[in-house]
């Protein structure tokens, strides 16, 4: 069986790519300062909140966690509507989005500040800085240095999972690929299109990561 490829079918088509590229990078580029700065206040409520806190910040990110994200995009999307909060596409995926990340960046900001040394924090508290100064000027920039690579695939590993908000009509990029095929049946094309751009965003938004980082979180 002969099989003729036709890009050109699917890149004619390069408007509905190029919103579905606009949606993917603007989902990720909000989910992921929400979520980190959503990490940084949940790894403090974990790692020195108080005790009920970090039960009740504990049991969110082990839910999350150990739970599919395409089950928290439906039940946030579909569920919520009947308890009287209807959603748009857009928001609910958003939402989900932030969610998810917000619980995989607890644990992974958690990790770097509990490395910090106990001498460090001291040093702090004999110049009287408060606990909300220690934190977010002696431990968090490098803790977030130490755990930054891990928060980078993080992020990439969300952006990527932007595919599946496709299925509650977000127009993202994967959604846009499924629209191409239905119009013009050329399914191993769109896709294979869709594959070359996703692996271009990865590249290009870790390179980014990787250079902001240093320079507007914690210093080189």
């Amino acid at each position: 069986m002969r099989i003729e490829l036709d890009f050109m079918a699917v890149l004619s088509q390069w408007p509905l790519l190029a919103i579905g590229v606009a949606w993917t990078l603007g989902l990720t580029a909000i989910s992921s300062v929400l979520g980190v700065f959503m990490g940084m206040g949940f790894a403090w409520a974990r790692a020195s909140g108080p005790t009920w806190l970090r039960w009740v910040v504990g049991a969110y990110v082990e839910l999350i966690r150990n739970t599919p994200f395409i089950v928290q995009l439906f039940f946030i999307f579909f569920g919520l509507p009947a308890a009287g909060f209807k959603l748009s596409p857009e928001t609910a995926s958003v939402l989900a989005m932030v969610i998810n990340l917000s619980a995989y960046a607890t644990e992974i900001i958690r990790a770097g500040v509990e490395a910090t040394p106990r001498g460090q924090i001291e040093a702090a508290e004999s110049l009287a800085l408060n606990r909300v100064q220690i934190y977010t000027r002696v431990v968090l920039p490098p803790a977030l240095k130490k755990v930054w690579p891990a928060m980078v695939s993080q992020i990439i590993i969300v952006m990527l999972g932007s595919a599946v908000c496709g299925q509650i009509s977000t127009q993202e990029l994967s959604y846009a690929a499924n629209l191409i095929q239905g119009r013009n049946f050329r399914a191993f094309e769109a896709f294979i299109i869709a594959t070359v751009i996703y692996l271009v965003l990865s590249v290009a938004v870790r390179k980014l990561l990787n250079w902001a980082g240093p320079r507007f979180l914690f210093g080189r």
